[in-house]
């Protein structure tokens, strides 16, 4: 336990980093909750499409000289790519079992993987954060980041307009229904199959707009794929499956433990998330907000 160094102003810088960390959290699992939550896909590969988006941003850049540019082209071309995967792989399996789902996005993963090392390497890579955030700002008499502040803005004002989408428009309304009963949703004719291939694109992009944005924060490389895959499986699991809330508090939980451990406990920092899963699957076996079956 390292205490030497407790101070207030201390404890609220790791509050906001663990702020910073949960928003990409947050849009990197709210794909993965919503494809789980009515497409009933597990998807393993999910970590491989921040990964991408991370990848696509360093060549944008590199070519364009503009994180703007990247934070909206990466994106798009992670969308495509999972559009291709969707259409192609995942749909023939919709009536399988889940275990043929589990092991071709965990193949995807390991593929992608592989053919990402051989287009740019296996060195670890980062990306400069854009020109309004390169110095830092002054709080409490110290430096802080201002990118990390700009990381915990966007990520909030993102998770806002994802809950007005869900919650006060059509769209949210059919996806909404179509998790409750797809079946009755089919019967109003509305194409499902149309909504299945959106929502899984949607949330490859967030996957993808995570790794642009996280990329400035922390470098990436060989591996990260399946490690931030980790972090978003305990959103999820620690949220409940299929729930956008569950996702939001999910990755708030997450973020901070993780922030907090490493500053003041790092001898078991690295348990410290999971110590949490199980203490929140003891009180709350299905999660959080829990609105699926697992």
């Amino acid at each position: 336990m390292n205490l030497q160094n407790f101070s207030f102003e201390t404890l609220i810088f790791q509050v906001l980093n663990g702020l910073a960390f949960s928003m990409l959290l947050f849009l990197l699992a709210a794909g993965m909750t919503l494809i789980f939550g009515l497409m009933k896909v597990v998807n393993l590969a999910h970590g491989t499409f921040y990964l991408l988006g991370a990848y696509f941003g360093y060549s944008i850049i590199t070519l364009t000289n503009s994180f703007w540019i990247a934070l909206i082209l990466a994106p798009v071309a992670v969308g495509l790519v999972g559009l291709v995967m969707e259409r192609f792989f995942l749909r023939p399996l919709y009536n399988k079992p889940h275990s043929n789902m589990v092991i071709l996005t965990l193949g995807f993963a390991y593929l992608v993987g592989d053919l990402t090392t051989l287009i740019w390497g296996g060195d670890p890579k980062s990306i400069p954060s854009p020109e309004p955030f390169h110095q830092s700002v002054e709080l409490l008499g110290r430096n802080f980041p201002s990118y990390r502040l700009f990381v915990a803005a966007l990520g909030l004002l993102l998770a806002l307009g994802l809950w007005l989408l869900l919650e006060k428009t059509r769209i949210g309304a059919i996806v909404r229904a179509g998790v409750s009963d797809k079946e009755m949703v089919r019967g109003m004719g509305i194409n499902i199959s149309l909504v299945f291939t959106s929502l899984f694109v949607f949330g490859m992009m967030l996957a993808g707009l995570s790794g642009v944005v996280a990329a400035p924060f922390q470098s990436f490389g060989l591996g990260d794929d399946l490690r931030i895959l980790t972090y978003a499986l305990l959103v999820v699991v620690i949220g409940g499956l299929g729930t956008l809330s569950g996702a939001f508090w999910g990755a708030i939980l997450i973020g901070l433990v993780d922030s907090l451990g490493a500053a003041y406990f790092p001898s078991i920092a690295q348990f410290g998330i999971y110590i949490v899963m199980a203490l929140v699957l003891l009180v709350r076996p299905t999660g959080l907000f829990n609105r699926a079956t697992a």
